[in-house]
C-alpha cells in the first residue's frame, strides 16, 4: 500500500467520495481521483475548500488523518480514526496500567534516540555532532537530568549556525516551517498510535489535560530531525523569512515520504511509525522490553 500526503492550499476545491475514491474537483483543472486506502494524511488549508461528510468518514474508516489549517496555513485541528485495533479496549487498559518505571525506561529510550538522530544530522550538515552523542549516553531512566533540554540548547544554534536562534512556536522565521512539518509528522504518528489500538492522549512522558495527542508527541520525538533537515536546506536556498507557500510545503512533505531504516530494512515513514507504535503496545502487554525506533 502507498501512503500519500495531500495538501490542498493553492486554490478552491470540492472534495467528495465516489466508489471509495477521494475526488478532487477545481474550476479549470482536471478532476483528480485516488483511493482513500492510499491516503495517509489529507491537509486542507484553503478557506474555499468544501467537502462532504463522506470524505471525513471515509478517510477515517480507511485509517487516514485529516488536518484543518487556519488563515496562515498552519494546522489547527486533526481528525483521526477511533476504531484502531480489534483488541483496542484491552490495550487501552494495559496502557493506563503501565508502571512508572516502565514509562521512565521508555522515555529514556526515546530521548536517546532523539539525541542520536540530532547528532547524526549535525554531523551530516555541520561536520560535528555538537556533543550530542555524549549527552545521549548520559540519559538515565526518565531523563531526570533533563539531557533533552541541554541538547536542545546546543542543537538549534548549531543547526542553523545562529547563536540567536530560539525554537519559538509563534516565531515568524523558520519556526513557521518547523511548525508545519511537525504538525504533519504528528498526524502520521498519531495515526499509527490509533492503528496500534493505543489511546493518543495517554502519554509516556508528555501529559497535559488540554492535549489530546500526548502519546503522539512522545513517539514523534526521534523523527523530528527529518523535518529539521528539510527546513535547514530550504532556508539555505530561500532564507529564514521564506513564505510558507506551495514550494515550502512540498519540500517539507517530501522529507516525510522517503525511506528509512528500521530493524535492518528500508521502509516508508508510515510503516516505521506503525511498527514503532506496535512495539510500544507490546511493551505495555509485557511482550517486549523496548521500542523499535528508526535510524535516520
Amino acid at each position: 500500500m502507498t501512503d500519500r500526503i495531500i495538501d490542498i492550499s493553492e486554490q478552491p476545491a470540492r472534495l467528495s467520495v465516489r466508489y471509495d475514491n477521494l475526488v478532487i474537483e477545481s474550476d479549470g483543472q482536471e478532476t483528480q481521483s485516488l483511493p482513500l486506502a492510499e491516503l495517509g494524511v489529507l491537509v486542507v488549508s484553503n478557506p474555499q475548500v468544501s467537502f462532504t461528510h463522506a470524505v471525513l468518514s471515509g478517510l477515517a474508516a480507511a485509517g487516514g488523518a485529516f488536518i484543518a489549517c487556519d488563515e496562515r496555513h498552519m494546522p489547527v485541528g486533526m481528525l483521526l480514526p477511533i476504531a484502531g485495533h480489534y483488541v483496542q479496549a484491552e490495550r487501552f487498559a494495559r496502557q493506563t496500567e503501565a508502571a512508572l518505571p516502565t514509562k521512565k525506561r521508555l522515555w529514556q529510550q526515546i530521548v536517546q534516540a532523539k539525541l542520536k538522530a540530532q547528532a547524526r544530522l549535525l554531523q551530516e550538515l555541520r561536520g560535528d555532532d555538537g556533543g550530542l552523542l555524549a549527552l545521549a549516553e548520559r540519559v538515565r531512566s526518565g531523563d531526570p537530568d533533563n539531557m533533552e533540554a541541554r541538547a536542545s540548547r546546543l542543537y538549534w544554534t548549531a543547526l542553523f549556525e545562529d547563536p540567536a536562534f530560539r525554537r519559538n512556536r509563534e516565531g515568524e522565521d523558520q519556526n513557521r516551517l518547523l511548525n508545519y512539518g511537525y504538525a504533519v509528522l504528528r498526524a502520521i504518528v498519531a495515526r499509527a498510535v490509533c492503528a496500534a489500538g493505543l489511546h493518543p492522549s495517554i502519554g509516556v512522558h508528555h501529559h497535559n489535560r488540554y492535549d489530546a495527542f500526548c502519546l503522539a508527541d512522545d513517539l514523534m520525538e526521534p523523527f523530528r530531525p527529518l523535518v529539521d533537515r528539510a527546513v535547514v536546506q530550504y532556508v539555505g536556498l530561500y532564507g529564514a523569512d521564506a513564505p510558507l507557500d506551495k514550494g515550502a510545503k512540498a519540500a517539507l512533505l517530501e522529507s516525510l515520504t522517503g525511506r528509512f531504516t528500521l530493524d535492518g530494512e528500508e521502509r516508508a515513514l508510515f510503516d516505521v511509525a506503525a511498527r514503532c507504535a506496535s512495539s510500544l503496545a507490546a511493551v505495555f502487554e509485557g511482550k517486549a522490553k523496548g521500542l523499535l525506533l528508526p535510524e535516520m
